[in-house]
């Protein structure tokens, strides 16, 4: 090689030892050439950069930019992890990293705690929600970013780190927290929502989903559930295998659940369940929506596939490729798309076409036309190319412009701080309500923000105004328009009370997270849940149920 040895080095960390792995791996030698004249000139433009650039090159960081670029002209979904953020690595598989357990956000030039996680080193430190970081050993935080200040408090389990905080009321505090090793959890809240209808939320797939499923499975069993929700909204995915040992619980042994096809024949594999299964015959829903992903859509489309559940809420986010994770030199890992899968009735979900860029630039859906039926088990029809489709549909219904905007100006979340403050404790998450007076109160602190929203009617006026000038109509109408805007120019004080059930609902729940954390959240959410007013319409229907699944 020409390349220096440092170089040299860095870049066998990186793009030379990415191609190289290609070849090695690859099950036909016809492109080979090209991939070696390929890797030729990347040597060759490295050799140029270090002798003749006018400044000196940051080697290690020129590599990943080139491998990020390379990799990005393939899926989002293959990634090269670079030995410095690999702890990104381990979150996504274990769920697990070493620090504070807390998460936090941006307002203005600090990052404030957003809400400790219950029994975690925060919390138990006593850092609550609404404190301003201020420094962090020693180190201002003004100015900086969350991943600074998330970067920051991370680091090994037993090790200790001082957070300098500032609270609502002025008073400023040293807290010292020792870091632990942080564990997401996959089911962060299981419950009875009545007398016999058990409640799962699954938030991610990582190496205990299925562990921490089947447990919480047992638990509410031994508290007389007769039939169960299982929640995977939001649930971008995780690890395969994990998908195909939940299905397994409900779906006989030797079940084929999920099959893969890919470029190499070892890809092409067919994962069976190889356990009895916990309950063959429980009413069963699985929430799903459009950020369902990837393991969410084999549990879910499995089990549709198979009759096995009835599947309510909205279409789920299209993603039909399998990774895998290899090993490189230097401590650093490629994540790559190795596979298509495949549900019991052989359809793909996978609903963008990365090879077949629109201009270029964007990505391009399947076209109808190549979208094909399958059929379940018992006869229904199901569709490939387009996610998971509900056997029952729920109308999402979409956040006012008045709430996004409190949202967005932390009006929800400072407006709780006080609260937290002013009031020691509150009802049950799934008892409490804002009365009458202390919406009022809400009321007449955003009377007080300084803070400007508009209305989508007043926007589409105001084009079509410009289009009936452009036309010469605006004159014969201008009196009707004027009348028009006035109705839908938004107004504060009126707004908050149109809005105010899906205003009271935001902000009770942010409340709620101050003296609960996150599953006073989760059942505090249940009352104006329309997923899972849906869900128990059908599982008290069985009759319904039944017929949904013929």
């Amino acid at each position: 090689m020409s390349l220096s040895n440092s170089i040299f080095k860095s870049f066998k960390g990186g793009v030379f030892a990415f191609v190289l792995f290609i070849i090695s791996n690859s099950y036909s030698q016809s492109n080979g050439f090209e991939v070696v004249r390929s890797l030729e000139q990347l040597d060759q433009i490295y050799e140029h950069l270090e002798k003749y650039y006018v400044d000196d090159i940051q080697t290690g960081n020129l590599s990943k930019v080139a491998i990020d670029a390379m990799l990005k002209e393939l899926d989002p979904y293959t990634v090269y992890y670079h030995e410095s953020n690999i702890e990104d690595y381990q979150l996504m598989t274990t769920g697990q990293y070493g620090g504070i357990g807390s998460l936090i956000r941006k307002k203005g030039e600090f990052v404030y705690v957003a809400e400790p996680y219950e029994n975690n080193p925060a919390q138990v430190a006593g850092l609550i929600a609404g404190d301003k970081i201020l420094a962090i050993e020693g180190k201002s935080m003004v100015g900086k970013t969350t991943e600074d200040v998330s970067n920051a408090l991370k680091g090994p389990k037993g090790t200790t780190i001082k957070v300098d905080i500032e609270r609502l009321n002025g008073d400023k505090k040293s807290i010292s927290i020792t870091r632990d090793e942080i564990k997401l959890p996959d089911v962060p809240y299981s419950g009875m929502l009545n007398e016999s209808t058990g409640y799962i939320k699954l938030n991610s797939f990582t190496r205990t989903a299925s562990a921490d499923v089947r447990t919480a499975f047992t638990e509410l069993k031994g508290k007389g559930m007769k039939e169960l929700i299982l929640d995977l909204r939001g649930n971008g995915g995780g690890l395969l295998i994990e998908a195909v040992r939940i299905v397994n619980m409900f779906v006989p042994r030797n079940q084929s659940v999920v099959t893969t096809q890919g470029r190499i024949e070892e890809e092409n594999r067919d994962y069976k369940t190889t356990e009895e299964p916990i309950d063959l015959t429980i009413p069963l829903v699985v929430l799903v929506d459009e950020g369902s992903a990837s393991a969410s859509e084999i549990v879910s489309g499995s089990l549709q596939d198979l009759d096995r559940a009835v599947i309510v809420g909205t279409r789920t986010f299209g993603k039909g490729l399998v990774q895998r994770t290899y090993d490189l030199e230097y401590g650093s890992k490629v994540k790559l798309t190795i596979a298509k899968y495949y549900t019991p009735s052989g359809r793909c979900v996978q609903r963008l076409e990365y090879y077949d860029r629109l201009d270029g630039e964007g990505v391009a859906e399947i076209p109808d036309s190549l979208v094909k039926i399958f059929k379940t088990k018992n006869g229904r029809d199901v569709i490939d190319g387009r996610g998971i489709d509900p056997d029952i549909e729920v109308e999402e219904k979409e956040l006012s412009r008045l709430s996004i905007t409190f949202l967005q100006n932390n009006f929800f979340f400072d407006y709780a701080t006080e609260f937290y403050y002013a009031n020691p404790s509150i009802d049950s998450a799934s008892r409490f309500r804002l009365n009458n007076a202390e919406f009022g109160k809400f009321k007449a602190y955003i009377m007080k923000q300084e803070f400007d929203y508009s209305t989508a009617t007043e926007e589409m006026l105001k084009k079509m105004k410009e289009v009936a000038e452009d036309e010469g109509f605006f004159e014969d109408s201008e009196n009707e328009y004027a009348a028009l805007m006035e109705k839908v120019t938004p107004s504060k004080e009126r707004d908050i009370e149109k809005f105010k059930s899906q205003i009271s609902q935001i902000l009770e729940n942010e409340i709620v997270s101050r003296y609960y954390y996150q599953k006073g959240r989760a059942e505090h959410s249940f009352r104006e849940d329309d997923y899972i007013k849906k869900s128990l319409e059908v599982l008290k229907d069985i009759s319904r149920y039944n017929t949904i699944l013929k």
